[in-house]
């Protein structure tokens, strides 16, 4: 790489070589943490190891990875930082007529390979492991615990058709009292009542049992008794199952896809899903900021050593995670814009990066 030397090469090894160390070790341990939570799950099931490892854990390991993905890399840079600087290897380097922004590239190379790794398994990758993880919880860990009937659905389907919903049975596909009508300004065009309604997952349809069907005229409304019909719609059961685990299965794509769908129903409260799209960049971009604050703190050598700038390591990193859950709460629950809420933290810490490069020793 042009402009890199030797020293350069040794800060760079050190930093991914202890964080690929460091991120390993993390997923041997939230395995064993997992498979005692689950064992009693897997042996009532009878899943062979095989069919475990390539059915969840192919999905579990790249989601817990990128869950911790920046701290792990923040504590890895305080971690082999602060060893160098307590070496006198910082020192060293400065004082061999190195300007400390000069020392600081080989962090920038670092961080932005492993902000970029983050950033495009966001889109694709670490979604689809969450699709194969989430099916199989579903399936055999909490197949016990889900709901089976969602209750009072109201919704837009497109410009013109508003449903209802008053039961839809999960296992079944099966909805009962169920309305459609389409609106057109302030005037109803048609309203269809049934009291029963399937999915046909074969044809992609939707069969009515006995409905009755009201065409609305300017001066006149027809009536008309209908004993079965079938008819689609811009609905599917995948569409009134989504959640929070569906959404972090979608590739940003889909999810796209998915948020327009919901805008063309008019649905509300849609922040929780422009929040998870938003936070798969933002969580990119928090490598590079982590990393910029780590080296700066762990560069200057301390009474304590390397335990005091691991110490203050943690407290950065809950900080940052404290930042992250409220901005991003009162998002969800509030009137926040979602783009600010989750970069909120990064801006702050940003500014705290600043601040630190501004205060270190030259």
């Amino acid at each position: 790489m042009p402009g890199m030397t030797k020293i350069d090469w040794y800060i760079l090894k050190k930093f991914l070589g202890t964080f690929f160390y460091a991120i390993m070790i993390l997923t041997v341990i939230s395995v064993v943490i997992d498979i005692t939570e689950k064992i009693d799950d897997f042996i009532s099931h009878h899943l062979s190891v095989s069919f475990i490892i390539f059915h969840y854990y192919i999905g579990f390991i790249p989601y817990i990875v990128a869950l911790l993905f920046p701290l792990f890399v923040f504590i890895a840079v305080i971690f082999f930082t602060s060893k160098m600087a307590y070496r006198l290897e910082v020192m060293a380097i400065l004082s061999s007529g190195v300007s400390f922004g000069r020392f600081l590239r080989p962090y920038w190379v670092g961080g932005i390979f492993l902000a970029l790794m983050l950033g495009v398994a966001n889109q694709g990758v670490i979604p689809r492991a969450n699709k194969i993880s989430t099916k199989f919880e579903n399936t055999y860990v909490k197949d016990n615990r889900k709901e089976n009937v969602l209750v009072n659905i109201h919704m837009r389907v497109d410009t013109l058709t508003y449903i209802t919903m008053n039961n839809y049975f999960i296992d079944g596909q099966y909805v009962s009292g169920f309305t459609m009508e389409k609106i057109k300004g302030e005037k109803l065009l048609s309203k269809l009542e049934a009291r029963t309604l399937s999915w046909d997952s074969t044809k992609q349809v939707w069969h009515t049992g006995r409905a009755v069907l009201r065409d609305v005229g300017d001066l006149r409304m027809g009536v008309k008794t209908i004993t079965d019909t079938s008819f689609k719609m811009n609905l599917t059961p995948k569409d009134l199952l989504t959640n929070t685990n569906a959404r972090a299965a979608m590739t940003t794509s889909q999810l796209e896809q998915y948020i327009a769908r919901q805008e063309l129903r008019g649905a509300g409260g849609l922040n929780y899903l422009y929040v998870e799209k938003y936070r798969r960049i933002a969580s990119a971009f928090a490598v590079l900021i982590l990393t910029f604050i780590g080296a700066i703190i762990a560069s200057r050598k301390v009474r304590g050593g390397s335990g005091l700038h691991l110490a203050l390591g943690i407290v950065i990193s809950a900080s940052y995670i404290l930042f992250m859950q409220f901005s991003t709460t009162f998002s969800v629950k509030g009137n926040l814009n979602p783009l600010l809420a989750v970069w909120i933290p990064n801006i702050v810490f940003a500014g705290v990066a600043i601040w630190l490069y501004r205060r270190a020793p030259k």
